[in-house]
């Protein structure tokens, strides 16, 4: 579903996303949420090393995190895309 959105170009308000400076595409969301949860997760590795003492521990902290918070930061992005307030 998400792969169908970047793959090919979706109408918005018929126009497309290229045409519509008022959104962006998924492909854009998806690196900018890479992009933070990279950051995200190095704070929560730290943070969990100092809290527990234990490299493995804070480790898997950190890989769950990145996982669920960057699907979650994706359609964050996209609900607030929907959003006309503030453009």
């Amino acid at each position: 579903m998400i792969l169908d959105q970047v793959l090919q170009q979706k109408e918005v308000r018929g126009k497309k996303y290229s045409e519509d400076k008022n959104s962006e595409k998924p492909i854009r969301s998806i690196a900018k949420a890479v992009s933070w949860r990279v950051i995200g997760t190095l704070d929560t590795l730290l943070i969990s090393y100092i809290l527990t003492g234990e490299v493995v521990i804070a480790a898997s902290i950190a890989s769950i995190d990145f996982i669920t918070k960057m699907f979650l930061y994706f359609f964050h992005e996209r609900l607030w895309n929907k959003i006309n307030w503030g453009k």
